[in-house]
């Protein structure tokens, strides 16, 4: 007689409920960055921002640069708004759908007219005030939303079929990010990359114009692209047509020639970005585009780290959530700003389960917030471990515990381990304490190493080590935590719990210092739609 499969199963579910309920309220954890991020969810996609609408004539076809130079979708918008501050409300897409038919041009050389000041969008926006002049505009935007959503429902179909025909490599993939910083380097970097056996390459997205301006006003530096000068045969210094390696143009490049090289080895290989802070929504149409596997996207970090207005970081991720789900884009969301606001403001140092709760309680609002916006678990990966844990005294005890929690929190999700920047000295822990917590992790999707010129041995190293790891887990059952490991998970978790308690509270000045209203990037860009059209419709609720 075959065993009775429910009856075999409950003392394993029993022993997994307990494991979790040893580490401490994670419910109330979980049921706070719930309730929190509905109401954010439901505010964020009744807003737009500049971001957004550069995002939407990029999905309407502008690309590229304007005569000065700058990118040509934000110089429409910086006019547009600039003419009239109301038109902030009103948003670009209806204007500029009117002024297309008006003037029988295509989106890219209305752009450039709109840029050089040869057409005002002002006059269009006059003409929508007439009933049936706006149903036509309504119907163009429909039209342009529709072939843009059909390619990105194309890209699904390719990434589909590749899929079949080349195989998935073995979880967690080998990840390494391209050094290149211009696109011919960046290809031939690429090609050696998965060659070595690296199964997704990841490209960092230079800072957008928005950004630029506001840093440049507030005095601070502006990163600059510069193309690295290469010898030619001769000896002659070349540099062909020079693009950044995360530019859209590269991208395309790039993924055409990954494509390429995945064939030769047989095995799809997967493309990632990280997009700046305000350059979200952007990012976003470029993943559905240029079929983009993955996409790091956390508006905490933002809010914390890079000091982005909450309300302009959650607008501009809901928005991106919409494109993510309908281009299959999977999001990765890191394990956590490191928060010291409040220690700043204390004067007291806080102690290491305090900021790991911290960093934990805004990776929960972050998976939450994404939820609320479309995105099924299975799309939505989670960092493993905080940034700053090899530099912390006893890293593998810390370890262990930070990735079973997250186990016991984030049940439905695969996990990611991120390679930070450590000092040199602690540098040879990450992969130990990868692979002491791997067996603990679960489901992992990812190990991303740091830029290395020598890609195939540390390739062969990770997975080595991955696949030590997953034999351990399949041959044992992962113990409980004991000692010290259990009582800093408990109290990682009071620490979280107690962070979202005071931000229900008190705001985001908990989290970012008690002159967060001063001084923000982006703050004051976030407007509420005052027309209920929507042009992204098409997308999905």
């Amino acid at each position: 007689m075959p065993p009775d499969r429910t009856t075999s199963a409950a003392p394993t579910r029993r022993r997994a409920r307990a494991r979790r309920d040893s580490l401490g309220p994670h419910d109330r954890l979980s049921s706070l960055a719930e309730s929190l991020c509905g109401a954010w969810a439901a505010r964020a996609r009744s807003t737009t921002t500049a971001g957004q609408e550069r995002a939407i004539l990029r999905l309407f076809g502008v690309h590229g640069l304007d005569q000065t130079g700058r990118p040509l979708a934000g110089s429409v918008v910086d006019r547009w708004q600039q003419s009239d501050r109301r038109h902030a409300t009103d948003g670009v897409t209806l204007p500029f759908a009117m002024a297309l038919l008006e003037y029988d041009l295509g989106p890219q050389q209305l752009a450039l007219d709109v840029a050089a000041g040869t057409v005002d969008l002002a006059m269009e926006a006059e003409l929508l005030r007439e009933p049936d002049r706006r149903a036509v505009a309504e119907v163009e935007v429909n039209r342009l939303a529709g072939l843009a959503i059909e390619r990105i429902d194309a890209n699904r179909v390719v990434r589909r079929e590749i899929l079949s025909l080349l195989g998935e490599p073995a979880r967690p993939w080998i990840g390494m990010t391209l050094d290149e910083p211009d696109v011919d380097g960046a290809l031939r970097e690429m090609a050696r990359l998965v060659a070595g056996g690296i199964d997704l390459v990841r490209v960092e997205i230079p800072v957008g114009q928005e950004l630029a301006d506001r840093m440049h006003e507030a005095g601070l530096d502006v990163p600059t692209w510069q193309p690295r000068e290469r010898s030619g045969r001769a000896g002659a210094t070349t540099r062909g047509e020079p693009a950044p390696t995360g530019s859209q143009r590269a991208l395309a490049e790039i993924r055409v020639a990954l494509d390429e090289a995945a064939a030769e080895r047989r095995a799809y290989a997967r493309l990632a970005t990280a997009s700046p802070a305000l350059g979200v929504p952007e990012g976003a149409v470029v993943a559905g585009f240029e079929r983009i596997d993955l996409t790091e996207a956390n508006p905490m970090v933002e809010i914390v780290a890079d000091g982005v207005d909450p309300d302009r970081a959650l607008s501009d991720h809901a928005f991106a959530h919409r494109v993510y789900r309908r281009a299959g884009t999977l999001v990765s969301i890191s394990a956590g700003p490191l928060v010291v606001a409040p220690d700043l403001a204390s004067g007291i140092p806080s102690d290491a389960p305090t900021r790991a709760g911290r960093a934990l309680a805004l990776q929960a609002l972050a998976a939450a917030f994404a939820r609320h916006n479309g995105l099924a678990q299975d799309q939505i990966l989670l960092g493993a471990l905080p940034a700053w844990l090899c530099e912390e005294a006893n890293p593998g005890t810390r370890a262990v515990a930070e990735v079973a929690i997250r186990r016991a929190l984030f049940a439905e999700h695969a996990l990611v381990y991120d390679e930070p920047e450590v000092r040199p000295d602690r540098s040879p822990l990450w992969l130990a304490v990868v692979t002491g917590s791997l067996p603990y992790a679960g489901a992992t999707a990812l190990v991303r190493q740091r830029p290395s010129r020598n890609a195939g041995e540390v390739a062969r190293r990770a997975r080595a080590a991955t696949e030590v790891a997953a034999e351990i887990a399949a041959s044992s059952e992962a113990r409980p935590l004991t000692g010290r490991a259990l009582e800093y998970a408990t109290s990682v978790v009071a620490a979280a719990v107690r962070t979202l308690e005071r931000l229900e509270n008190d705001g985001w000045r908990v989290v970012s210092g008690e002159d967060h209203g001063s001084g923000l990037l982006g703050r004051g860009a976030v407007v509420d739609r005052s027309d209920p059209f929507d042009p992204l419709a098409g997308l999905g609720a």
